[in-house]
């Protein structure tokens, strides 16, 4: 875990499926996460995601990248071009800052429109030293990380 260092990317569908049931799991019961002609009622041509599955989606790269026991201590997000049903977006990440055993990595998620969410998120891993934090990372190496790399797209 150094500064510079980048996460590899992360293609996620957008599916309907991922939409509706990020918006059910988070509460968000509006319309236009949902239900296709309200949303094109309303000028936008399809269902989008919410912010609280980008959210989750954006903490899900960064714990798949340092592992089980990293510990999020700030997601601070920005919505852009809205994800929709049919794209797909891809999370990258930039280490910017190095504290010891936490680092500040700077994302983005781009889809086939534009940058969908923007952001930083400072994560903690127990036991990373900040000039060598690959013993701390270690946990998407493994079994953990090949489980949790299986687990297909979750919101």
């Amino acid at each position: 875990m150094r500064v510079g260092d980048t996460l590899p990317p992360l293609e996620i569908e957008i599916t309907r499926t991922l939409i509706v049931a990020g918006a059910i799991a988070s509460r968000d019961y509006q319309d236009v996460h949902h239900d296709a002609e309200l949303a094109r009622q309303k000028g936008s041509p399809d269902i989008f995601m919410n912010i609280l599955t980008t959210n989750g989606l954006v903490g899900r790269y960064i714990t798949d990248r340092f592992g089980p026991r990293s510990v999020l201590r700030r997601v601070a997000i920005r919505l852009g071009a809205p994800n929709y049903p049919g794209d797909t977006m891809v999370l990258t990440g930039t280490v910017e800052e190095v504290e010891g055993d936490t680092a500040t990595v700077r994302v983005v998620g781009a889809n086939g429109i534009g940058r969908h969410v923007t952001g930083t998120v400072t994560v903690t891993v127990p036991g990373a030293d900040g000039a060598d934090g690959a013993e701390g990372a270690a946990g998407t190496e493994g079994a953990e990380g090949a489980a949790v790399r299986g687990a297909g797209s979750r919101p």
